[in-house]
């Protein structure tokens, strides 16, 4: 009898993880938290540390055509912190494991690990290590992250109540917008070489795409104002994605006000200029890697006037669902069409 095959597209990637955090069994009494938030959670007996893995593939998540490898080392770092910053923590040490085909010369690495050293700088993290190997299929970066949290600071996707207030930092849609900027450019180079790129008018948002931040910042304040929020993670699939990892995790349902989401008028304006709603950018684009988090009622005057933090939403009852509410008071069932990788 043929052995059933299942194809990886229709679990999708995060059915997989959940497929396989179902087969994983905790047995060490430090593993607070394995598989299912931002990062993974240890037991440190005076804090808990923090410890999560990313992995940048070329042709996935990176294309060399226009794409500096020094963005590129810094995207690496920037990525990984942003994961530890989704769970109220700070980072402190990386390791970074390169796969690397040999079109790669010892000046290419170098160029990569400027960046990644000016990322370790600004967040102010060690690289402590990795590994080398090769590739035949060009390449291949993974960075771990170690970081801490005192135990009653950590956050997780799980913990926002009823009535709870949504917040997102920054603005959303860009990194996206700005990728179709750079598609388009690199399709009319391979139409004619001679052709320079025209991406004046497009610096925010290509700069948003080819150079993330993570908001370490937001943490630090937060930390200042004596917030900690209830749930939080980072966009980094596309807010939509995220309210239902939230929703799902937290027992909750969300409802956003599209009036409330945060959109750069370059964004914005890029978004019609390629026929594309601006919304649906915000809801379903990806790798902003902002944070998207739930404070209590009580925080909000706290935050009332944060020229970068917004209310977007709030916290109902599970069987409500998750709704986008219009501009002209429509409630519509919020759909996920966000990255996902195996899809």
């Amino acid at each position: 009898m043929e052995e059933k095959r299942t194809e990886l597209s229709e679990l999708g990637e995060f059915g997989l993880i959940d497929k396989l955090a179902k087969s994983i069994e905790l047995k060490n009494e430090s593993s607070v938290l394995g598989i299912g938030d931002d990062a993974a959670v240890i037991d440190r007996e005076e804090e808990f540390g923090l410890l999560s893995t990313d992995m940048l593939v070329e042709g996935i998540h990176f294309d060399l055509s226009y794409c500096p490898l020094p963005h590129l080392g810094y995207k690496a770092i920037a990525v990984n912190v942003s994961d530890i910053a989704a769970m109220n923590g700070n980072p402190e040490q990386v390791t970074v494991s390169l796969a690397l085909s040999n079109r790669f010369s010892v000046e290419a690495v170098d160029a990569l690990f400027d960046g990644m050293r000016a990322a370790a700088s600004d967040y102010n993290v060690d690289i402590v290590g990795g590994d080398t190997t090769a590739s035949q299929s060009g390449l291949v970066i993974s960075i771990s992250v170690l970081g801490k949290a005192a135990k009653d600071k950590v956050v997780y996707r799980k913990g926002a109540g009823a009535n709870d207030i949504l917040c997102a930092t920054g603005d959303l849609g860009a990194a996206f917008i700005g990728l179709q900027v750079l598609e388009r450019e690199k399709q009319t180079f391979l139409a004619n070489p001679d052709m320079q790129p025209q991406l004046d008018k497009y610096q925010y948002i290509v700069q948003r795409q080819l150079k993330p931040s993570a908001r370490m910042d937001i943490v630090h304040e937060l930390a200042e104002l004596d917030i900690v929020p209830t749930s939080m993670m980072d966009i980094s699939d596309g807010l939509a994605s995220e309210v239902f990892h939230l929703s799902k995790n937290s027992g909750v349902g969300f409802a956003i006000y599209e009036d409330q989401l945060p959109i750069d008028k370059q964004t914005y304006d890029t978004a019609v200029e390629f026929n594309l709603d601006p919304i649906t950018a915000v809801l379903n684009g990806g790798e902003d890697y902002e944070l998207l988090f739930t404070i209590k009622q009580e925080d909000h005057a706290k935050l009332d006037k944060h020229r970068d933090i917004h209310f977007i939403g709030h916290a109902q009852a599970l069987e409500k669902g998750n709704l986008l509410m219009t501009k002209n008071g429509n409630q519509v069932p919020l759909k996920a069409q966000g990255w996902d990788h195996l899809g």
